[in-house]
């Protein structure tokens, strides 16, 4: 008989967005009537920005007739998209990032774990607590991890608390790691990274031989201009970061699928002997092998996010998001409630009323307000006793949701 990956067997229950759905559709079989409001996972609702769908409509246009046809592109993604990425996302801001180290994909989740297929098994990994859980459940996976204690850490990981004590600011590790998994702005405390902070993780990084995997997916709705949007905006990071970029939340491609991943070819590994291996080699031959590409349509609209229409339209959805994370602040602050993120992040992250778990207060507001939010100890340990709501929403239900939380 076959054998499976027993490194699967590891993993807790379930991930954590399915355990939501399994719990939320339970709820609906046995209350059909109820009118529920997802404020729990992280999906747009709100239409893609016109310019992006005109650009997609052309390029179909396109591939009618012979001239205009394109099969098998780059894997790498497309010069024109790669291009108007660096220009716009990194060179502008004064980072020095080439079309040729970005890597065009179709997503950044998929990316922040297809990486460790070129970084090797016996690296010591932090990543903070709570945390996105992919970047756990893919070292668990891979193999990278020993088994789930009772409080469900995983032996062979360093965990970084982000708590309000500390100001949900990740600490440097008292003990050296080799990998380490940065999200700013944060998923899921919707904490942000000064210029400072994040300093002192590439002079950690750079000291220690370290290597940050820095996600960088909510970049776009930082409003302070001081922030810095890319990791690489810090002197010294294009020799111990990788960052991962998205257009599934700044332009709404949750469902279009596009993101790209950014390595300077200045950044090295080495190999057990000791030998120096740059890691853009590693990523193009991997894409190169295990991936055939971004449809060309999908690229098209991608790039269309860069022209002045689709600047000021993308822009015009951060906004629209952000005023409902400023609304779900206002009114759970009115009603009470301990809160924090939703300034530069699309997330805002909640105190548990006393005596509930996370999980205990999902179920209240699945039964009571018939609103789903996402229980903070699904992030991992230290989010138990927080709750995360999501401001991706049309502005009628999460005033309604608002509304129906606060009058319980």
């Amino acid at each position: 008989m076959v054998q499976i990956n027993s490194n699967y067997l590891k993993l807790k229950a379930g991930y954590l967005f399915p355990e939501i759905s399994r719990r939320v559709n339970a709820f609906s079989e046995a209350n059909p009537q109820a009118s529920l409001i997802r404020l729990g996972i992280g999906d747009v609702t709100e239409p893609l920005p016109q310019a992006c769908c005109q650009a997609m409509k052309d390029a179909v246009d396109e591939m009618e007739n012979s001239s205009g046809f394109h099969g098998y592109g780059p894997e790498q993604g497309y010069p024109w998209l790669r291009e108007a990425i660096a220009k716009n996302d990194f060179q502008a801001r004064g980072c020095q990032i080439s079309a040729d180290e970005i890597f065009v994909s179709d997503g950044s989740k998929c990316d922040s774990s297809n990486i460790l297929d070129i970084l090797g098994e016996d690296n010591q990994i932090a990543v903070t607590d709570p945390v996105y859980p992919v970047y756990v459940d893919s070292n668990v996976m891979s193999g990278r991890t020993g088994d789930a204690d009772q409080a469900g850490q995983y032996e062979g990981l360093s965990y970084i608390p982000l708590n309000s004590e500390n100001g949900f600011e990740a600490e440097l590790p008292l003990e050296p790691v080799d990998l380490i998994y940065l999200c700013f702005p944060n998923n899921p405390t919707g904490a942000v990274a000064s210029r400072e902070h994040l300093a002192k993780w590439v002079n950690y990084a750079n000291q220690n031989n370290a290597l940050i995997l820095f996600d960088a997916a909510y970049e776009a709705f930082i409003q302070d201009p001081l922030l810095p949007h890319s990791i690489f905006e810090i002197d010294g990071s294009r020799n111990c970061a990788i960052e991962f970029r998205s257009f599934s939340k700044k332009a709404g491609f949750t469902g279009t699928r596009c993101a790209y991943t950014v390595i300077p070819k200045s950044l090295q590994g080495s190999t057990s002997n000791g030998t120096e291996i740059d890691l853009w080699t590693l990523w193009n031959r991997r894409q190169s092998t295990k991936f055939n590409g971004v449809s060309y349509i999908v690229q098209r609209g991608a790039e269309a996010v860069y022209s002045l229409s689709g600047q000021k339209q993308t822009e015009k959805l951060v906004s629209f998001y952000m005023e409902n994370a400023s609304i779900i602040r206002k009114e759970l602050s009115s009603a009470g409630y301990t809160v924090f993120g939703g300034e530069h992040a699309p997330y805002v992250w909640i105190e548990a009323p006393k005596g509930q778990s996370s999980w205990q207060f999902f179920d209240f507001l699945l039964q009571k307000a018939n609103v789903v939010g996402t229980p903070g100890s699904g992030f991992g340990t230290a989010g138990e006793g927080y709750f995360r709501l999501s401001a991706f929403n049309s502005r009628e239900n999460v005033e309604e949701a608002m509304q129906r939380i606060i009058s319980f």
